[in-house]
């Protein structure tokens, strides 16, 4: 993570640090990137609060039948008669990839080179936490609704038989697709580089949760709930994160005080 070392406030006269050297314990946070975390704190405390009422009224509406889960049997009946042999491959192929098996292995190679490459154990330390939540939120979830998946008459093989309710694969995909947005907004400083990479995870994400639908392994609900539920878990780690920061950049703060009297 980061480290007082080589802080800039020492300095009379210091010139921003670019995320980069903040991250790899290279130099402290700005003051006013510092500020800047008090109003984001502010602003992922009220998403937060939205994301989880709307999460809980996905629950409620899965549970009572009404509301948004009037659409599941719909959008799945939609969905399952447009396939191809080709196509029911090609998504298969794709869906895969945020299986328990597969997704932790890329991520791992994915983590361990941006730490490599950024000198930095941040992205390894904040992508262990945020999937160990997610994958708790999953199985809790999933003991608690204990819902049914879609008939397998709609379905795609493989088939599996575990609870519906919330999408694991698109849970797990949005948590780390959002850590990585995060990761690159921290590190990268082309605009086109940031845009390109933001765009293309959460395509990614988004098209996961998707898949499920497609295939016939989800309903619409169980990936809403996905996407929500993820969104709030990595809100949660990234805020976490930010307040880390300012706390050292408090501490370098202080520290420098104490070395100038």
């Amino acid at each position: 993570m980061t480290s007082a070392e080589g802080n800039p406030l020492a300095d009379p006269s210091p010139r921003p640090a670019p995320p980069s050297k903040v991250e790899a314990g290279q130099a402290t946070p700005e003051p006013v990137a510092s500020g800047i975390s008090l109003l984001t704190a502010a602003i992922g405390a009220a998403v937060l609060t939205v994301l989880v009422a709307i999460l809980d009224e996905t629950y409620q509406a899965v549970q009572e039948g009404d509301g948004l889960a009037r659409v599941d049997q719909p959008l799945l009946d939609w969905m399952v008669v447009h396939p191809t042999p080709a196509l029911d491959a090609a998504v298969t192929f794709f869906t895969d990839i945020g299986s328990t098996k597969i997704l932790p292995i890329l991520t791992t190679l994915v983590v361990v080179g941006l730490a490599w490459w950024w000198r930095s154990w941040t992205p390894i330390a904040l992508m262990a936490v945020a999937a160990a939540g997610s994958v708790a939120m999953t199985e809790a979830g999933k003991d608690l609704t204990g819902r049914a998946r879609p008939p397998r008459g709609l379905a795609v093989p493989p088939y599996e038989s575990t609870p519906s309710f919330p999408s694991g694969h698109t849970l797990n995909s949005t948590v780390i697709a959002i850590l990585l947005a995060y990761l690159v907004l921290l590190h990268v400083e082309s605009r086109l580089g940031r845009v390109v990479t933001v765009t293309l995870l959460a395509l990614y994400a988004l098209a996961m949760g998707m898949s499920r639908v497609f295939l016939g392994h989800h309903w619409f609900t169980d990936v809403v709930a996905g996407f929500i539920a993820g969104t709030a878990w990595a809100l949660v780690v990234i805020l976490a994160h930010r307040l880390l920061l300012r706390i050292q950049y408090q501490r370098a703060l202080h520290s420098n005080a104490m070395g100038v009297q």
